[in-house]
């Protein structure tokens, strides 16, 4: 089932059940993956990694807009964010632990001979192609970052 159907049979529970965060959350990525679709100019469907790079954006922007209303105070504000990172993380992959990434991340610069900070932008490049959806971008940076540095 793609993910485009998968959204809009959640769009339709979180209707029925008239949950406002979850249909605002599943809206946005609807949306997003339309815009993706039709920036091209065609009707092809869209790569599946796109539509993970699409959701891990996603989610990306509301953690980041969460941490921004938790510095300035506004729990309020940054509870609805988070619900709505969750709801849209239900759509990605199971994320891999850091330990998990760290095996990847130590089996590429096996494989590089990488030594020092200076081959970080290659490790980054291998390890993101190979967890591309399994691990945000920050895991895997701060794990080649401890082993390189």
């Amino acid at each position: 089932m793609s993910l485009q159907k998968q959204v809009m049979d959640a769009m339709k529970v979180a209707m029925k059940a008239k949950d406002t965060q979850s249909l605002e959350a599943l809206r946005a990525v609807k949306s997003a993956l339309l815009l993706a679709q039709t920036e091209t100019g065609s009707k092809e469907e869209i790569s599946e990694a796109e539509e993970l790079k699409i959701l891990q954006k996603q989610v990306k922007q509301r953690k980041d807009s969460a941490a921004i209303y938790v510095e300035q105070g506004r729990e309020d504000l940054a509870a609805p964010e988070l619900v709505q990172a969750e709801v849209i993380a239900q759509f990605l992959p199971k994320q891999l632990t850091e330990e998990e990434v760290a095996k990847v991340v130590d089996s590429v610069i096996a494989k590089t001979g990488a030594a020092s900070m200076k081959d970080m932008g290659k490790v980054m490049g291998m390890v993101n192609s190979q967890l591309a959806g399994k691990a945000d971008g920050k895991t895997i940076s701060t794990v080649v970052k401890a082993r390189l540095s």
